[in-house]
């Protein structure tokens, strides 16, 4: 089969191209610095010749309200509409656990544009809802920071490693479209304010985490259910602690 992967170079992309190729399948991995532009629509056409699944995991490079809606609109449009001419039998897109319930968020209403586009499409489909990726942490971090202190939601979170992703992504791609909603999810539930709290820890960062309910989260208020789910079909199988232990081996690898 052809697979391929808008948004192929980056984190979970990358990940993904490796373990479709690793089981032989023939995958492009599209991104604007392999010539294929999603939001231009350059490259696309070439790209999606004979490809029987597209992936996207591409994001917005800015998070910047106005600047988020028109990247997925913009964007999920060109490929849509590059899919219907190519014949493409399944697509699937990677969003996020609570994009329905964080309206106030412009990033997250920028995602719920996507999804609806998507459903619109007439292309089967499968729309993967994942929750926060461990990699993200130290951002999450910084996005809190004034001085010394880190002011988070104390709101639970179930975060969940990239391999775990990529692991979930490839599955699905092998797999009938579900015209549906799948989530996924790490095996761990957490406050947000702690887990970060463990993560600076651990770094050896001496930032002082300090829970606050009115901190918000790209831009919206979270509730303890806002990003975790009690319906995920899948469970990652990395927990925090061998995620942190493998990111510190393989920096002084």
């Amino acid at each position: 089969m052809k697979f391929v992967i808008i948004g192929g170079t980056g984190l979970i992309g990358s990940k993904t191209v490796e373990r479709l190729r690793k089981r032989g399948h023939d995958v492009v991995a599209a991104s604007p610095n392999t010539g294929v532009n999603v939001m231009t629509g350059e490259g696309l056409a070439e790209a999606l010749e004979g490809a029987d699944v597209v992936i996207d995991l591409a994001n917005s490079p800015s998070f910047e309200d106005k600047a988020v809606l028109e990247f997925f609109d913009t964007a999920g449009r060109n490929l849509l509409a590059a899919e219907r001419k190519s014949g493409v039998r399944h697509h699937i897109a990677l969003s996020v656990v609570g994009t329905e319930r964080l309206q106030e968020s412009g990033y997250f209403r920028g995602k719920l544009v996507q999804e609806k586009l998507i459903r619109e499409s007439g292309i089967p489909f499968t729309i993967i809802h994942s929750t926060q990726f461990m990699e993200f942490l130290a951002g999450i971090a910084q996005s809190g920071t004034v001085g010394q202190t880190v002011r988070l939601s104390p709101a639970y979170v179930q975060p969940i490693a990239s391999d775990d992703v990529a692991d979930a992504v490839t599955e699905i791609a092998l797999s009938a479209p579900a015209n549906a909603t799948v989530e996924i999810a790490g095996p761990e539930r957490s406050k947000l304010s702690d887990l970060v709290a463990r993560y600076l820890r651990a770094s050896g960062d001496a930032r002082t985490v300090e829970p606050d309910p009115e901190a918000r989260y790209f831009g919206a208020r979270l509730s303890d259910n806002s990003l975790v789910t009690d319906d995920a079909q899948r469970l990652g199988s990395i927990t925090f602690e061998q995620w942190f232990a493998a990111q510190k081996q393989s920096r002084t690898a």
